[in-house]
């Protein structure tokens, strides 16, 4: 069996698209500021909105709808504010209510105090509780300002996909505004910015094989905007100062045009090799968990445990026999913890999951050697299990 490295981390980071890599060299030749009303400024400019349109289109926006940012943490700090404006009116946001299950970026608040931050449980299942979130919007203090609630589109450790069209409703029935995290659905699940009823939505380019560095957050209109967090010489309209970073925005453009084509054929390819992994998982180790199995999910995850084996343990494992995944999200400067997730699903979550994430040039070769490491993971656990 090869040693050769394969890398199942999708969801952590997409593999740079070689055209995405094109476009950022190619980018790094243009020599003028995307502000400058000159020929070089003017050549600049036009890959940054040629860009916006190509971001926009993957997400089914409008390109005015876009704001570029450093990545979707800066996004979400950006909007995640009690601070907006309608025009040029001061807004107030009273309380954010966060799923549970949000990614760090979106769970610890933005700019709003922790004691403006409400946490809403989600189901065993792994799905927000609809029933408790309509529960605490019916009894939202008007008077502190309007309500704000995020919900992410996709999970990044289970996949699991959320309904984010009801929670939507309920949003809209209660005034208030609606930020969706859609870094791990994009490229894996056709978006309608305007079908799924969010008032803000962010997005990431390293997640669908565009570079590092980069990020978009949506607006449903320009009227009622978050105060800015990046103040300076007003570019993108205003609401993030700072010279765009034209290199990264035409990797960031390239990578969601090939995220744009096909989806649906490309995540059925995916689909396929996913579910022949779990389905060699659950031969070799009957007892494995695989978290989600039973609801809907993006294609490409599988997050499980396997009773007897710490994540951590499991993480070095598969690493020494070349294969590259996660013990949960890979937001955490590479700590390994107990993972929030299967908490909140009510998991006992002392040995923590695993987390396989795959893509568009993942092999069966690859599906294959990885349930073979897989196996042989599984018996070191039984065979320790037995000499102690």
């Amino acid at each position: 069996m090869s040693k050769e490295r394969i890398y199942m981390d999708w969801n952590a980071t997409a593999p740079l698209l070689a055209e995405a890599r094109d476009a950022v060299l190619s980018a790094l030749d243009l020599t003028g500021n995307p502000s400058s009303v000159h020929g070089e400024g003017r050549a600049v400019r036009a890959l940054v909105e040629n860009a916006r349109r190509d971001v926009a289109a993957l997400c089914g926006a409008e390109p005015s709808s876009v704001v570029f940012t450093s990545g979707a943490t800066e996004a979400a700090n950006m909007v995640l504010t009690p601070d907006f404006r309608m025009g040029r009116t001061p807004l107030r946001i009273g309380k954010l209510y966060v799923s549970a299950i949000e990614h760090p970026a979106v769970r610890e608040g933005g700019r709003f105090q922790r004691e403006d931050v409400i946490e809403v449980p989600v189901t065993k299942a792994g799905v927000i509780d609809c029933v408790t979130l309509e529960r605490s919007l019916s009894t939202h203090e008007r008077q502190s300002g309007l309500p704000m609630v995020a919900v992410m589109l996709a999970n990044n450790e289970t996949g699991i996909v959320q309904p984010v069209a009801e929670v939507a409703a309920i949003v809209r029935a209660h005034g208030g505004l609606l930020v969706v995290d859609a870094v791990q659905a994009a490229g894996r699940v056709p978006l309608s910015f305007g079908a799924l009823g969010a008032d803000f939505l962010i997005i990431s380019s390293h997640k669908i094989g565009g570079p590092k560095g980069a990020g978009a957050l949506l607006a449903r209109g320009e009227i009622m905007m978050p105060a800015p967090l990046v103040r300076g010489g007003g570019q993108e309209k205003g609401h993030r100062s700072g010279t765009e970073n034209a290199p990264a925005l035409a990797g960031f453009a390239a990578a969601a045009r090939a995220a744009s084509s096909d989806i649906e054929g490309r995540m059925a390819a995916i689909a396929a090799l996913r579910d022949r992994l779990e389905a060699e998982m659950r031969s070799t180790a009957p007892d494995v968990v695989i978290h989600g199995a039973n609801v809907a999910r993006i294609a490409n995850t599988t997050f499980f445990t396997l009773p007897g084996l710490k994540a951590e343990t499991g993480q070095i494992a598969f690493d020494l026999e070349g294969v590259a995944l996660s013990a949960g999200s890979a937001c955490s400067s590479g700590r390994v913890g107990q993972s929030h997730v299967l908490t909140a699903m009510g998991y006992d979550h002392r040995q923590g999951a695993l987390r396989i994430s795959i893509g568009v040039t993942t092999t069966q070769a690859e599906i294959e050697r990885c349930a073979h490491v897989f196996a042989k993971v599984a018996a070191r656990r039984r065979g320790a299990g037995e000499a102690a």
